[in-house]
């Protein structure tokens, strides 16, 4: 073999691994920019909260809720929940009398377990005005259900006194006197006075 011979076939050796590390150099940086996105993807996409039920705690009843529960909660499977639940409920005025105590009325009866203190329950609500049925709230127009614990003293009285017990797929009217509400004169634009929620609940885990 001659020495051009040699020469021709060692360029062509260096020439096909410059090639190959090419391709290598390639191949790095374009893993590395599908991390890079990825990555970002998952620091930018978040989960839409959930809406709060009525606090007794906080001064507005968006307070940050609990996440919702899972779709398949073994305490309310789908066969068990009315159809009637899907559709929002039209809640009239309860008049000018005042309630001196809290009056739970059951509109559609659940056949799901019955919710105990201290349980997170999913729910859909309106609540209004007792005198003059003004909504003032309502879950329902936010798109999705409220996630909140009951009997744990961080709802109005009228709603931890008054869930307690009603069994999962229900919808009951609550007529709640002003002092187990937000009472008479509320700060943080809460409504005072006697109220009235219709509440329907979904699921309890």
């Amino acid at each position: 073999m001659s020495v051009q011979d040699k020469t021709a076939g060692k360029r062509r050796s260096q020439a096909l691994l410059g090639a190959l590390a090419g391709v290598a150099v390639i191949v790095v940086l374009v893993a590395v920019f599908v991390g890079v996105q990825l990555s970002d993807d998952d620091s930018t996409s978040t989960a839409a909260p959930a809406p709060a039920a009525p606090s007794a705690a906080a001064p507005s009843p968006e307070a940050s809720a609990e996440p919702v529960p899972p779709a398949g909660d073994p305490s309310a499977p789908t066969g068990e929940i009315d159809p009637a639940l899907q559709q929002k409920p039209d809640v009239k005025a309860g008049g000018t009398k005042r309630l001196t105590e809290l009056v739970v009325t059951p509109i559609i009866e659940g056949k799901g377990p019955k919710v105990t203190a201290g349980q997170t329950i999913q729910a859909n609500y309106i609540g209004v005005t007792y005198a003059d049925g003004k909504q003032f709230d309502s879950s329902w127009d936010r798109g999705q259900p409220a996630v909140f614990p009951v009997g744990a003293g961080q709802l109005i009285q009228g709603w931890d006194q008054g869930l307690v017990g009603v069994p999962v797929g229900s919808r009951v009217q609550l007529d709640i006197p002003a002092e187990l509400g937000y009472g008479e004169n509320p700060t943080g634009g809460q409504p005072g006075g006697d109220l009235r929620f219709v509440v329907d609940i979904l699921a309890a885990q």
